[in-house]
């Protein structure tokens, strides 16, 4: 399921060639992070007075898509404050011995940050108990009635976690946090001012127009809007003269798939198989699976989740079912939907905002 996330050109998901850009791209201070201002202006207060109280600052849980600037945030956190940060994931921690190692060579007042957090195994996660408690490490030698406890003490640390699904984290683990942020899609003006920073940074003509148009098709997701900056920047220099202007990018994200909504090809495969297969749904999961050749899991972590926040997909106990916003998008994007539904004698329904069946009327 990760290569295929990879591999699309919208996802929120880091691929391999997201890296070495972000690492150049990625802000340094508050004030150079654009967006998220609600959880910039709580962060900055938390972060300085922790400083101020010559403090670690408060275990810090970062939630929300990906792609948003969770592992930026925990930079920035680290930066601010003039302490060393240690980055790991939740699946490289298999052991507990593996977080041990980490957690006994930390500095005073240090930033760990662990992404995916949620994928900690329990062993592990449990094992963290104590140390983001008591700045503390409980190691067992021994067995069975010769076992003894002995207790290591640690510097005092700051965990900060970033997860995609904070649900999965149980009550327990999620508590120990003191402070729970939740980052959100970026609009449209935030965006806008990171792809003229990322332009500036990468030496790319950009025009205002083309901006904008970039921003619109980025799923208010920064590192997307970063990934279609690259690549259209690649038709600007080889089919115009190097600078993105609107109708630059319009003809180059349409050579790429992406539509105005920032849907790919996809996206609008699954909403026009429920249209037209299956008259607008309501649809099981496990059908639309083995219509489409993907796994389950791929589709409702994948693709399902834009589409329900844009309102073109709905989830109902009986199955997924199109919105007529959806059937709107697919007639401008491709008209010959509506002749097909005509010769096919097809009456098709759609949800509408309320959650009930609206019928469609083809003109």
């Amino acid at each position: 399921m990760e290569q295929q996330q990879n591999s699309r050109l919208i996802t929120g998901e880091k691929g391999e060639a997201d890296v070495q850009l972000e690492h150049s791209l990625r802000p340094k201070t508050f004030d150079e992070f654009p967006g998220q201002e609600k959880v910039k202006e709580k962060l900055l207060v938390f972060v300085e007075a922790a400083k101020r109280r010559n403090e670690p600052l408060d275990h810090t849980l970062l939630c929300g898509p990906p792609g948003l600037g969770k592992t930026t945030l925990a930079h920035i956190i680290a930066g601010h404050m003039s302490v060393d940060l240690r980055i790991t994931s939740g699946p490289a921690l298999n052991r507990k011995g593996d977080l041990a190692a980490i957690l006994t060579s930390l500095k005073p007042q240090s930033v760990l940050f662990i992404d995916e957090i949620h994928r900690l195994s329990k062993d592990v996660e449990e094992y963290l108990y104590s140390a983001m408690e008591d700045f503390a490490l409980d190691i067992i030698t021994g067995d069975g009635l010769g076992a003894r406890t002995m207790r290591f003490q640690l510097a005092p640390f700051t965990l900060i976690g970033a997860t995609t699904r904070a649900g999965l984290l149980k009550a327990p683990f999620r508590d120990r946090f003191g402070i729970l942020e939740r980052l959100n899609f970026y609009d449209r003006n935030s965006l806008v001012m990171i792809l003229r920073r990322s332009a500036g940074l990468l030496n790319i003509p950009l025009t205002e127009e083309g901006g904008v148009e970039l921003s619109c098709r980025s799923r208010g997701t920064p590192r997307v809007a970063n990934r279609l900056l690259r690549r259209v920047r690649d038709y600007a220099e080889v089919r115009g003269n190097g600078q993105i202007t609107t109708e630059l990018a319009r003809y180059s994200l349409e050579q790429l798939e992406v539509d105005p909504l920032g849907l790919d090809q996809m996206d609008r495969k699954i909403l026009t198989l429920i249209l037209e297969k299956f008259e607008g749904g309501p649809v099981g999961i496990d059908t639309l699976s083995s219509a489409l050749s993907e796994e389950v899991d791929t589709l409702e972590e994948v693709y399902e989740p834009y589409l329900i926040q844009e309102g073109l997909l709905q989830k109902t106990p009986r199955g997924r079912v199109i919105m007529t916003a959806a059937i709107e998008h697919l007639k401008k994007i491709d008209p010959s939907i509506t002749e097909r539904m005509r010769l096919s004698g097809r009456v098709h329904s759609g949800a509408s905002g309320s959650g009930s069946k609206a019928q469609l009327t083809l003109e």
